[in-house]
């Protein structure tokens, strides 16, 4: 397969391109570097079968020759990126997939859409399922991100139905892994680069706030098995990727700092909550697990492990 990966050299874009290559398939990584960044896939340069494009995704995508599954995963996607950029963010989200889609429809190609557990909002309902529709602020804040792929959903489901472009939808849960940035403001670069300088993490408020936290490869594989299902209308509605194995930022903290042996402790900031920031996230992941066979195997102690000795070397 010829795949074109939007977003390829972001975090989760480059994962994917290493996991396609080492399946035989050849790859196009096309990104603004915006928040992506080119040391990400340096390790791919010069090989035949891996391509980097440098372009903005909101322009019209043109490549030449045949492409068999186009995976859309250009946007800034943390808290502190998608505040810096809100209008990049929704244009990708909008005009983005809508480019990336037609590419698909074009080439006949297959497509498959990085969403996020963001659209559940703040939810209301716990664990989440997919036929959940979210509590969501739209004109706050954090409406810039959720809102950009609740629509990106809906205009995929567009095209399905009206065009009959084989598609797939993901709803991404709290990811970690090598590769983050450390400065892109999410807890588990924040808390492993504050560990590694031997300095308390900090947590906001009491702490009970609750994630479940995936390591990459997990999420990858989920990634893969979903491309790859035959077509079908289940294979199109959107599937949960996530570990339903939740915990709260305070328990969260003191593993990592156990894990780094960092002396310095925890201290505790008060923070008037943002609008529309979750109190609880957690996947129902039952059709991930139906659907494709799937579930989380790397143990949160091993991924943290793997991360804190690639973030080693960037503190």
């Amino acid at each position: 397969m010829r795949i074109l990966i939007t977003g390829g050299a972001g975090f989760l874009g480059s994962h994917l391109a290493d996991r396609f290559l080492a399946e035989g398939h050849s790859v196009i990584a096309m990104d603004n570097l915006i928040t992506g960044n080119t040391d990400n896939i340096a390790h791919l340069a010069g090989r035949p079968d891996f391509r980097f494009i440098r372009h903005d995704v909101t322009h019209y995508i043109f490549l030449d020759g045949p492409i068999d599954a186009v995976l859309h995963f250009a946007s800034p996607a943390s808290p502190i990126d998608y505040l810096k950029y809100p209008i990049q963010t929704l244009k990708v989200g909008a005009l983005g997939t809508h480019n990336a889609l037609g590419v698909a429809k074009h080439k006949n190609a297959r497509f498959l859409l990085a969403s996020t557990s963001e659209i559940y909002g703040d939810p209301l309902v716990h664990p989440q399922r997919e036929d959940y529709p979210g509590n969501v602020v739209t004109i706050g804040p954090r409406g810039v991100y959720d809102e950009a792929k609740r629509f990106a959903e809906a205009l995929t489901m567009a095209y399905h139905r009206a065009h009959k472009v084989d598609t797939r939808i993901v709803r991404i849960f709290n990811t970690f892994g090598e590769r983050m940035r450390l400065d892109d403001g999410r807890v588990v670069p924040n808390f492993i680069g504050q560990a590694l300088r031997r300095e308390p993490l900090t947590v906001y408020g009491d702490g009970s706030q609750t994630r479940s936290f995936c390591y990459v490869a997990d999420l990858i594989e989920g990634l893969f098995r979903l491309l790859m299902l035959p077509p079908s209308e289940d294979a199109a509605n959107p599937v949960n990727i996530g570990n339903p194995n939740e915990m709260s930022i305070l328990e969260f903290a003191k593993v990592v700092n156990m894990l780094t042996d960092n002396p310095a402790g925890i201290i505790f900031k008060k923070q008037d909550r943002i609008e529309g920031d979750p109190q609880t996230r957690q996947p129902d992941i039952t059709r991930a697990r139906k659907l494709l066979g799937w579930e989380p195997r790397v143990a949160l102690h091993e991924g943290l492990q793997r991360t804190i000795r690639y973030f080693e070397g960037r503190v």
